[in-house]
């Protein structure tokens, strides 16, 4: 047996060794990181919720809403970047949130997150169908509810069968697909603009800026809750931390280089189309430009057969879209059930491609069962859904997760800290808590906030019998783990290793050119 052979396991997020099974190799750059930001990011949202927005806010000023939705993505973003930079493993907010909260309340936190996120991770991803086979109304026009239910389930079963193989050959799919993605949006940017109208874009209806009334805060919180939906995927790389090259250095830069792209291409996106398409159109459920708006622009800009071209790459844009979401969705539960805080199974790894296999195929089935659920019901119902459960495990109990550990754990290596600490902190906890506050408002009769208050009840009740099972707090003693502490900087294993010819696994460097 070799020497490589024979080197043990490192801790969590560590680099994989030749012949090591059961750990992630870092293989992801940050051209690839970057794309598999933005590919999640962009994906279908804006093409379906830019109809959405203009309905929350009874106008074009529903660019409001895209702005807000930018601004709590940064701040929170930058909370993601100081966490995934100090702790690159795989499980992004698991991770934070065990090391976090270990201290008073064992593994309940972290429990807790991964069977939200077994849910919520799911529903984000069905959104995604549900979007792509709207607009592919557009090139079938005859198509049917069962056609439709159909043709969703198909495509998840495609977009599973691309992600049953090695993480480095999905990066560069991922990487091809952003391509198209970026092209997509770009074209449908180019045609509203070359048929441009200011006076449609910028006539804004009586009272839409009257900051007193309820009504207008009601509207800016269904705005908010749609925007930060659009740029959901921020976070993506954080979930692949323990396959990220150069994590300290990658990790933030990939998640601002994402959301100020993005950004960018969304207020050109939105405003564009206000340009183009009276906004009194989008309001109307019959119309081709509340179901399939971007394909509305091209047609009265460009004509039909381009229209159609550039349906067809919103189709591949939102498959890519829903394979990088699950692509690091699939991770979530993968460290947890190492660490015993999850189902067993969920620890082990394909024997030959080295991806959680369970993890992916439970996510898979569950975003095929909310792909269902959402064209039964509404888009818009299964957003707020989705916002109101990730909100009160995650969002908010990872602004704080920041704080406990610049507290707990101070000589934690941060290769970068968050900047103009605690503003961000503050901005993210304000806009989650609007988010949370106002989704019964935004959702009649679904009753969001009840329905996550359940599921979290109900995780709270499978902790305490896994707790019972596992002997754990509370029932055994709590079990504090500092491993990010001790761990070797990932940083600077790659630096050595380049500086051998090498790559971060030991492996002779195959000279092949990587983006960056």
């Amino acid at each position: 047996m070799t020497d490589s052979a024979a080197r043990t396991e490192h801790g969590p997020g560590e680099p994989a060794v030749p012949g090591q099974r059961g750990a992630f190799v870092r293989r992801i750059g940050l051209f690839q990181a970057t794309a598999i930001n933005m590919s999640q990011m962009c994906g279908i949202g804006p093409f379906v919720t830019i109809p959405l927005m203009v309905a929350s806010f009874g106008g074009p000023q529903a660019v409001i809403g895209f702005v807000a939705g930018a601004v709590l993505a940064l701040a929170d973003g930058l909370i993601w970047a100081e966490l995934g930079a100090a702790m690159p493993g795989a499980g992004g907010s698991y991770v934070y949130l065990r090391q976090a909260y270990q201290y008073r309340t064992g593994k309940l936190v972290p429990f807790l997150f991964v069977w939200t996120a077994m849910l919520f991770i799911p529903i984000g991803m069905s959104t995604g169908i549900i979007g792509f086979v709207q607009y592919l109304g557009y090139l079938w026009p005859g198509m049917g509810q069962t056609e439709g239910d159909v043709t969703g389930l198909v495509v998840i079963a495609l977009i599973l069968t691309l992600l049953w193989r090695r993480v480095d050959h999905i990066a560069r799919i991922t990487a091809a697909l952003w391509c198209v993605m970026l092209t997509s949006v770009l074209l449908v940017i180019i045609a509203a603009f070359s048929n441009f109208s200011p006076d449609r874009a910028f006539t804004y209806p009586a009272h839409a800026f009257e900051l007193t009334t309820h009504h207008f805060w009601v509207g800016f919180a269904a705005g908010l809750t749609i925007g930060i939906y659009d740029y959901l995927g921020y976070n993506t790389v954080a979930y692949l931390g323990a396959e990220i090259k150069n994590p300290g250095r990658t990790v933030p830069r990939a998640i601002v280089y994402s959301i100020l792209g993005i950004m960018g291409i969304y207020l050109l996106l939105q405003i564009g189309t206000l340009g183009v398409i009276d906004w009194k159109e989008m309001l109307d459920p019959d119309s081709t430009a509340s179901s399939s708006v971007a394909s509305a622009v091209l047609e009265r800009s460009w004509g039909k057969g381009a229209a159609d071209v550039v349906t067809l790459l919103i189709l591949v844009t939102a498959g890519a879209s829903v394979l990088t979401g699950l692509l690091g969705g699939s991770r979530a539960p993968y460290d947890a059930a190492r660490e015993k805080v999850f189902f067993r199974p969920y620890a082990k790894l394909h024997p030959r491609h080295g991806f959680p296999v369970l993890g992916l195929a439970t996510m898979g089935v569950l975003t095929a069962v909310g792909f269902l659920i959402g064209r039964h019901t509404d888009l818009a119902t299964l957003i707020q859904l989705l916002t109101a459960v990730m909100v009160i495990v995650q969002a908010l109990a990872q602004v704080l997760a920041l704080s406990v550990l610049r507290r707990r754990q101070p000589g934690l290596r941060r290769p970068y800290r968050v900047w103009l600490h605690p503003l961000p902190s503050v901005v993210a906890l304000v806009g989650w808590l609007v988010i949370y506050g106002y989704a019964d408002e935004n959702a009649p009769g679904r009753h969001p906030i009840e329905w996550s208050l359940a599921w979290v009840a109900a995780g709270c009740v499978a902790f305490v019998l896994w707790a019972a099972y596992e002997k754990v707090w509370p029932f055994g003693p709590r079990e504090i783990s500092e491993e990010y502490l001790h761990a070797p900087d990932p940083d600077a294993v790659a630096d050595a290793a380049d500086d051998r010819g090498q790559d971060p696994d030991g492996n002779p460097d195959s000279k092949e050119p990587t983006p960056a």
